[in-house]
Formats: C-alpha cells, structure tokens, sequence
C-alpha cells in the first residue's frame, strides 16, 4: 500500500471531528491488530464485528506503536497523548471515502469482476496472461467484501496501468455501493449460481443486482450463457464465445470465452492468446497446509510472490507456529531479480528462525528441516510443485481436504443472524470432527473464536500444544484427568455432585481458588447433568466453596432441528430459562449461559441468551434443507488409481467371488478401504466413486485397504484422481449410501490418511 495522505487531508475525508495532531503523513492502514507489521504510518480502522467491538483493539494497537486510529463518535477508549483520532460516525463508512477519493485519484483503466463464482480465479488468470506488458494492481486474494473492496483499491498507486478489483455481495443494496467505489470503466461476469441467493426474491432480482456493477462501464464482457437475453442486455454488454480447453472442466468454457474476448480487446494477438491461455495454471489458487517429512508442517503457497501475499502467508506462518521453528523457502524466477530485495527485507521483518532463497536448478535441502512450520513461495512459472511434494511426509495416498475457507464462511453465516453481544463456541470434539483440531482450532482463533469444546481432557491438551489460548470447556471431563485440566487451564463441565466434590478436593490440594467450572443442567435430554430440582442445592455447595467460581451454565436440547417436536423443544427452554433466572438472582458469579446448537440458534433465536455452540454446521453440513444453500462444504475425499485391470465376461471380482462380470468390463484398484472409514457396507454397487465425474459403482466387496470401480465407461489411466466425496458426491450423499449421518462419516476418516488443508 502506498498512501500518502495528510492528517488534514484525512478529516476531511472522513467528515471527522480530530483528537490530537501530528506532521507525519498516513501511508498505509490496518483493522485487525494481529497483523500491523509496519506502525510508522499506519492508520489503524477500529472496525466492529458481529459479537467484537474494534475499541478493544485500539490500545493493543497503539502498544505497537500505531499512532493513527479512526474511531466511532460514541467510543470509550483512552486518548494517548502522541496519538492522533478521527472520530466518525461509521469506522467502515470512513475507510470506504478513503478508498474512494484514492481511486479518484488514478486515471488508467479499473476493471470490475463479479460473479457466483470464479472471481479470484479469472483475476489470477488474467494476471498470469498480461503481467508482462502491464503493471497489474490486483485483489489481494479474494478481497471482494464492502471491507475487502475498501482495502484492494488503497493498492492502486501511480506506477501501475490497469487494476482488476474484484466485487462480492450476499444480499441487494451492495452492489450499488460497491459500483459507487469502483466506478470501472470495465466489466467483467465470470458466472451465474446460487450462492447468497436466499436473500433475493428471485433469480432475476439476483442477476440484476450483480449486473449493477456495470451499469456505468463502457463495456461489459459476459458469458455466452447470457446468448439469449442478447437483445434484453444493455447496450454496453458484450456476450462472449465458449472457449473449450481439455486442461479445464466444461464449466469453466463460459469464464474461458470471457478471458479469450478481453485479452484480445487489450490487442494480444491471436497467437499470444492461444499460448498463453494453453499455458493457464491448473493449480487450485489457494493455500495448503500439509505434514511433512521429519516433523514438518509444510505451508505450500507457491502460486505467486507478490509482496501482499508473502506478507500474508507470513502472517499465517506465525500463527501457525507457537513454539516452533519457522523457515521461510523461496523460490526466485530468474525472470524477477528485482523484487529480490524487497522480498528479503519483509521476510527479515518477521524474523524466522531460517530463510534461504533456491535458485534455479537447485532442490529445497528438506533433510536439513526438522520439526519446523516451513513456508515455502515462488513465482509460478519456477513450477515449483515437484519440489514442495518431495517434502511431504510418505503417508497413505489417499487424501482428506479440509477448505479453510469454506469454514470460515460457515462461522461468518451464523455470526451474521445472532446478536450482536453473542458469542460462538466452536465444537472441536473427535478431532474437530475428524478434520483435525490442531489444524483447525488455531485458524478458528485467528478468525475471532474465543470460545472452544472438546469432549475429553487430552483434546484439550492437544489444542494447548498447538497454541489455542482461547477458553477451552471439557464437556466430559474424568475424574482422574483433574490434574491434567488444572495444569492446562481447561474448564471442565460439571455435572454430578460427585463430580464436583472430585474437582474441588484437587483444587485444595493445589491451593487454588476461583477457578473456572461450567454447571451441566439436563433439562429433558436424560444424559448427563444435574436435575433442575437439584439447583439450590448445586449454588449452596459453590458458594460454600471458594476454590471454583461459575463460569457457564449450559444445557442441550434433544430435537432442536425439527420443527415437529417444538412443544418439547419449548419445555426445555423454559426449564432452562428458570436455572439461568435463578443462578442470575443468586449467584454473585457473571457466566454465560448456552443451550442452543447452531440449528436452534436459527430456529429460536430469541434463547440465544450469552453463547451458542456451533459443531457440524460450522463444516457445512445439516439436514435442514433450507439452510443448505447458506453454507459451504469443508471435507473433500480425494484418492488415486493404483491399477487398471480388464476383466472378462463371467470372471468373479473381490473376496467372497460375491461379483461376477455381466459382460466384458475394466476396473480400476483405489486404495482406500473399510480402516479409512469407507465402510464395507458399500460393496456391490451400493457405493461409488467419481473419475472426470463419471459415477464409477463398486464392484465386488469393499476390502480392508482397497476398492475396486467399474471404469468401463470412463478413459482413465493410472494415479488420476478418483473422487470420493466431493462437487459429484456430496457428504450427506455418501453417508446416506452407507446408512448413517455426516457426524459418523467425518469421525470415522482414518488418521492414517493424508489431511491437506486449503484456504481460498
């Protein structure tokens, strides 16, 4: 970001009324604490979030040495001497009049890209396809948000000549802000679908709120899809040809006919266009975070080495490393030796522990990395993929995506419908459902998840480890695990008053007091907790004893997802109503007080009360039919052809000779089995799988480490990928095939396959 703007100038941008005064200049901002990197010059937006105020930021900011701050009118925070504050009615609304006067300020073209989907991915496309003949200012990753939006057009600076600016909404009125940022002089649609398409009245509504954006460019580039509202389309929308390239699903040919139609609008030739759209990256853009050899956590972002994204990957690196190593690998194209030193001197601002720069022809020396967070980042065309996998750790070949992003969504959907002052408890019981809670769990927390639930002690351990600091609530606590949850300051959920008495003997004999205990009550599930008749009795032992203090009261409801048995639903509530009422009268402990799962924060959102626990919706998944389209799938299952057999007419195929080939067939051998969770219930037919998304049935008996496929109708060879579940084969589609639920399906992915996890 390179902003210079003086303390006058900014006042009068923002309409703010100032505190305090300062000769030096802004150059660039932050809104989020945890990543000021650069405090001369920066301007810190003390932004609000769903259940967070930004005035709670401000002082750790200043601590930094940030000297800038914009606040609302109505904020509390201490005013520091050295220290300048605009205050203004509305933090984003400030940041949005910066953004717009400095894209006044800059005359070469703005190009706007919106669509359901494929943003990021025609941004990146173009980028690779012109970078060489324009000085591009791009997105930083999928920055296309009233927030995201602000920040990509404070990248424009006058050494550039064109910038792509992506723009993303979820319900109408955005766009018309967002055009009124942007003001592009050229449009760009990559796709149509239903995402965010709940809040529309219909699909039309829908369209003609993202078609907005354009409504002042002087020319629209949009697929083919659009053909035959040809003569309905406003006069400066240009309908684009399919382009089929065999590199890229048929889906992808109406973004690909967009590309082909503006690169030769920006005057490449046709020959240029082939060439480059032919040598267009396959790989996903995104970053991944998998196990590597000798203890290694391997964070492979190797698409580009722009400085906003290295300062990003950087960012997460550290997160993602409390006490361990961090190794910093690039890979320099010889085509870029001036960004060298840029390179080096903000990868010295993050101080890791090894930083080495590999230059052509030369391997990354993995032998010498142990148990270290190693990040590793290259130009694109270093094609530096060969190198990063020579680092993962030899493991099962079958592999479990877990999207990041995906999951981060999901979270900002239910933070987006409960009140404001509500907080989240993310469920990582069972390994965060199988997806892996050390992973997880630390992108949660740097997400703004406070509140964190495991099921037994040793998971809290685990998340300890890998740096959550969070509150962590064990919500089946054993005796004999005391000890370990006092020494890893976990909170234990109470309910029995043997249990209590248990916890609290370890409490004297540590000579310690206050410390916090969560009161299970069991108000009509009949599992564990105390009887709601037993609370008098219950506060009487807790108030006679000053070694625990009430942190929480919690409860579960048994059938808060239908609809059919809400008078039940309703008792319970109102059970559990009396025990919060009565603790609230009596108590002089401040707890919160939760017994809505992330379905009844949406059905009775009037009980949200202080905490809802978010567990499998957060990945996506629920069997509530209408709320199916507001959420992303997190969990792929991905594997590969080990062999390709041809199998004749009448042969027997599998254990048990329980399949006989009906006529000449070809099978292919995938090694995953019953010990990975594909359960053996799947045999003959009853399960599948995808290759180039081509249903593929099980023939024969599911083996303990292997499948086999009929592939006869699919031209597949050895080690394409073979999808399990995934964009062919939704979770509740397979778990349906094996007679059980998402819950089990997750749970039951064996450890021994490969996690990778993504971030879009």
């Amino acid at each position: 970001m390179r902003l210079h703007y003086s303390i006058e100038a900014c006042a009068e941008i923002f309409e703010a009324e100032v505190v305090g005064s300062s000769p030096d200049s802004i150059s660039h901002v932050y809104f989020d604490s945890r990543k000021i990197q650069q405090a001369k010059g920066a301007l810190f937006f003390a932004l609000s979030g769903h259940s967070r105020s930004g005035n709670e930021f401000v002082e750790n900011a200043y601590q930094q040495g940030v000297k800038f701050f914009v606040i609302a009118k109505n904020s509390s925070v201490v005013f520091q001497r050295d220290a300048v504050y605009f205050k203004v009615d509305d933090v984003l609304k400030a940041l949005q009049k910066l953004a717009k006067h400095h894209r006044k300020q800059f005359t070469y073209p703005v190009v706007a890209i919106t669509g359901s989907t494929g943003k990021t991915t025609f941004k990146e496309w173009i980028f690779h396809c012109i970078s060489d003949k324009f000085k591009v200012v791009r997105s930083p990753k999928s920055f296309n948000s009233q927030l995201g939006v602000a920040l990509s057009l404070l990248e424009m600076h006058e050494g550039a000549s064109i910038a792509f600016i992506e723009a993303g909404i979820s319900k109408p009125g955005e766009m018309k802000v967002l055009q009124e940022l942007i003001q592009p002089d050229y449009g760009i649609f990559t796709a149509f679908g239903k995402a965010h398409r709940e809040n529309f009245a219909n699909n039309e509504e829908h369209l003609l709120e993202k078609w907005a954006l354009f409504r002042d460019c002087r020319l629209a580039f949009i697929p083919h899809t659009f053909a035959d509202l040809e003569n309905r389309l406003p006069g400066n929308f240009q309908v684009c040809s399919n382009y089929e390239n065999h590199r890229f699903p048929s889906g992808f040919s109406g973004m690909l006919g967009v590309l082909k139609t503006f690169l030769a609008y920006l005057q490449l030739d046709p020959l240029e266009i082939k060439e480059r759209m032919d040598s267009l990256p396959t790989l996903a853009l995104r970053m991944e975070v998998f196990e590597g050899m000798n203890g290694n956590t391997i964070i492979n972002d190797t698409y580009n080495l722009d400085l906003d994204a290295l300062s990003e990957a950087l960012i997460y690196q550290r997160q993602l490393a409390p006490g361990k190593k961090r190794i910093v690998v690039i890979g320099l194209s010889e085509k870029h030796p001036h960004e060298k030193l840029e390179i080096e001197q903000l990868i010295h601002s993050f101080n890791p522990d090894e930083f080495h720069f590999i230059p052509e022809g030369k391997s990354i020396p993995w032998e010498n990395f142990k148990d270290a967070v190693v990040l590793v980042k290259a130009h694109r065309d270093r094609a530096f993929e060969y190198e990063v996998a020579r680092g993962k750790a030899l493991k099962h070949r079958t592999i479990v995506e877990i999207n990041l992003s995906a999951i981060k969504h999901n979270v900002s959907f239910y933070q987006s419908r409960l009140p404001k002052d509500v907080k989240i408890l993310a469920m990582v019981k069972a390994s965060s459902y199988g997806s892996g809670a050390e992973k997880v769990a630390p992108y949660l927390q740097h997400s703004g998840i406070t509140h964190f639930g495991v099921a037994f002690a040793d998971e809290g351990v685990e998340l300890r480890k890998a740096g959550i600091t969070s509150s962590i609530v064990v919500m089946n606590p054993d005796p004999e695990h005391s000890d370990l949850i006092i020494e890893h300051q976990l909170e234990p959920a109470i309910y029995s008053f043997e249990q209590l008495d248990e916890f609290i003997t370890a409490l004297i004999h540590r000579n310690i007091s206050a410390y916090p205990i969560h009161l299970k009550f069991d108000t009509g599930m009949h599992r564990l907790g105390f009887s709601p008749a037993d609370k008098e009795r219950v506060l009487a032992v807790i108030n006679s004893q000053p070694e625990v203090r009430i942190q929480g009261i919690y409860s579960h409801l048994a059938d808060a997802d239908n609809p059919n048995h809400s008078s039940f639903t309703q008792k319970q509530l109102a059970t559990f109503d009396t025990i919060v009422s009565y603790f609230r009268e009596h108590s002089s402990d401040s707890f919160l007080a939760h017994i809505l799962n992330s379905e009844g924060s949406l059905r009775y959102p009037e009980h949200c009360y202080d905490m809802i626990r978010l567990g499998i919706s957060m990945y996506g998944y629920t069997e509530n039919q209408d709320l199916k389209p507001s959420l992303e799938a997190s969990v792929s299952w991905y594997s590969s052809i080990s062999q390709i057999k041809a199998v004749p007419k009448g042969d027997f195929i599998g254990y048990g000779i329980s399949f006989e080939a009906p006529e000449d067939m070809t099978i292919a051998i995938v090694p995953v089995g019953y010990a990975d969770g594909f359960r053996r219930s799947l045999s003959n037919g009853k399960g599948c799988v995808y290759i180039h998304g081509i249903k593929c049935p099980v023939v024969g008996r599911v083996c303990m480490d292997m499948i086999m496929v009929d592939i006869t109708s699919v031209n597949a060879k050895i080690n394409e990928t073979v999808e399990i579940i995934g964009q062919n084969q939704a979770m509740d589609v397979f778990a349906k095939a094996m007679d059980t639920i998402p819950y089990e399906v997750m749970t039951g992915l064996s450890k021994r396959m490969h996690r990778v996890y993504v971030e879009e």
